[in-house]
């Protein structure tokens, strides 16, 4: 019984599938060919013995002898179209469902990978594609030709032998009822062993991914046992497939080749006392190998084909995934953004977290071109105001509008390009320098690209890499210091020429010189644009034209670093402890 669920992977699969009809058309009529020629070697089996070799004629040898290689060059040819067709189905389809998954994958809120471990989705994505194309692209074919070898077998045994045939049908159940029950004990443990094998894929990329925080703090001795475990988990259920599957193995030639061996002694009895032909018995003997196999063949893919379902299922759920908030039909931004901001209201809570508002009735005017910076102890909800003004999450209420107009009705790419973000934690991603500062604009020329990394003060260190700006970075930029990562990422929203700049200051964690290059290339940065500066460092409060100080969700004050100084006790604090660099 098929559930809902694999129903609708079902679905999809043949949703993929249908625009390659002519192929799948091409591959049936290949399959049906060679299964036909293999079915019919069981006639020229019967020839060869009944005219070749008991008419001892050198003439009617050759002539079944002949008849019998043209079979096999149809069989040779039905294959090789079989084999092609089927693999290029698989592959092409296997691509296209990556292909539409991944673009599903990168438009889905932030918030569900962190509620769903995107190390875990990256390997159901490799492991379930990789089924999908190993069942698409062989299994399904061996299915279907095993099916028509033992429809046409058992069709062809009562053709040949009738008697016999009655004898093999009546021991059929007998052997495939245990070699059924074996195979659903080897279904249920290659699902288990699938599952274990993702967790050890999981947990190797996540330590590699954190090498550095598990070598400081020296944490591999628990890492290999822990991993040790997993692997000898992932193992044991390995093991218990293995020996299941070997007893499958065996119970099937058994009972299959017992078979065949009854029938071939009571066909022999019959040979002897004149009643069917030894070229009867042959093609009958050929016959009954052929249903056998394609049994057992049948009961082992079938489990194949359930764990494809499976796969496919895992796939459909997250092409299904819909982000937590829907947006009405998006409506074109104005042509020409000048940067003011209005957030009124807004309210915001993150999920499963209802009860404590991350951000709560805040309303606030930051106007055209201006530096406003946003401080206030941590989880007063700076960051979770970018978080709102990139539309990463949607409020609970309240608006946010640019230039006067609501971004709720704008469409999320359109909404975007008005912000060029700058991270406490640039992202930088495997590729050349310049792929990481073309990555705001993909369609920048070179010129352009070099000309952002002069402004942002990186030419120099650029240039002094050992290919320069064509040197490959290691994963997040591994191999650079921090203070060259942010003027690459300084670079990168130069390059965005957005105008709004939202910035995430990380300058508290750089060296004086590196924080000394990087204040430098701020003025260009900020210049003409509205920028929003999460700060912690005085020097940046002080170069802002207003200063919004939050806590706890809430707006308590805004004005200058001396107006808050002298009415704000929490700023006071803040700038006595946070913003270290010079005295408040």
């Amino acid at each position: 019984m098929i559930n809902n669920r694999h129903r609708r992977a079902l679905q999809l699969v043949i949703e993929f599938i249908s625009p390659y009809r002519k192929a799948v058309i091409g591959a049936l009529i290949a399959l049906v060919f060679t299964a036909g020629i293999t079915l019919g070697l069981g006639q020229g089996l019967r020839i060869l013995v009944d005219q070749g070799l008991a008419t001892e004629s050198p003439a009617m040898l050759a002539r079944a002898i002949g008849l019998f290689f043209v079979l096999v060059l149809g069989l040779a040819i039905g294959s090789f179209a079989r084999f092609y067709l089927v693999s290029w189905i698989g592959e092409r389809v296997v691509a296209d469902i990556r292909k539409r998954v991944f673009n599903h994958l990168i438009d889905l809120h932030p918030g569900f990978f962190e509620q769903n471990r995107a190390l875990e989705i990256q390997s159901r994505f490799t492991a379930d594609t990789t089924v999908l194309q190993s069942v698409i692209g062989s299994t399904v074919s061996i299915a279907l030709r095993n099916a028509l070898m033992l429809m046409g077998g058992l069709i062809l045994l009562f053709v040949t032998n009738a008697k016999l045939a009655s004898i093999i049908l009546l021991g059929f159940p007998l052997v495939i009822a245990p070699i059924l029950f074996y195979g659903r004990r080897v279904r249920q443990l290659s699902r288990l062993s699938q599952d274990r094998v993702a967790d050890v894929g999981s947990y190797v990329g996540e330590n590699l991914t954190q090498i550095k925080t598990v070598q400081a703090f020296n944490h591999q001795p628990h890492d290999r046992r822990y991993f040790a475990e997993v692997s000898e988990k992932a193992f044991a259920i390995a093991r218990d497939r293995i020996r299941q599957r070997a007893w499958l193995t065996t119970l099937a030639i058994t009972l299959v080749m017992g078979a065949v061996g009854i029938v071939i002694w009571i066909g022999g009895l019959d040979v002897i006392h004149g009643r069917i032909s030894p070229g009867e018995l042959a093609a009958f003997v050929f016959y009954s190998l052929l249903v056998g196999v394609a049994a057992g063949a049948i009961s082992e893919v079938i489990g194949e084909l359930q764990r494809a379902a499976g796969s496919a299922a895992r796939l459909f759920e997250l092409l299904q995934t819909e982000s937590a908030f829907a947006r009405p039909v998006p409506q074109d931004r104005p042509a020409e953004i000048t940067g003011s901001i209005g957030i009124e209201s807004l309210t915001f809570h993150y999920p499963g977290r209802g009860e404590t508002p991350a951000l709560n009735e805040l309303t606030l005017a930051i106007h055209a071109g201006e530096t406003l910076a946003l401080v206030g102890p941590s989880g007063a909800g700076k960051s979770t105001l970018f978080d709102l003004l990139l539309h990463f999450y949607q409020p609970v209420q309240g608006r946010i509008l640019i230039d006067g107009v609501d971004t709720a009705n704008w469409s999320l790419p359109e909404l975007r390009r008005c912000f060029a973000l700058v991270p406490q934690n640039p992202a930088l991603f495997h590729g050349t320098v310049t792929d990481n500062i073309r990555y705001a604009r993909p369609e920048a020329s070179d010129d352009e690209v070099r000309r952002a990394a002069q402004v942002a003060h990186a030419d120099e260190f650029i240039q002094a890499l050992p290919q320069g700006y064509n040197t490959p970075l290691g994963d997040a930029g591994l191999g650079l210091s921090g203070g060259q990562k942010q003027r690459l990422a300084i670079a990168r929203a130069l390059l965005a020429d957005a105008p709004i700049l939202l910035l995430d200051e990380a300058t508290s964690a750089l060296d004086a010189e590196s924080e000394h290059l990087v204040q430098e290339a701020m003025p260009a940065l900020t210049r003409g644009r509205t920028t929003l500066v999460i700060a912690h460092r005085l020097a940046t409060v002080r170069d802002a034209d207003r200063i919004a100080v939050l806590d706890q969700g809430r707006l308590l004050a805004v004005g200058s670093h001396d107006q808050l100084m002298a009415s704000n006790e929490l700023y006071q604090r803040l700038a006595r402890l946070q913003f270290r660099d010079e005295p408040a």
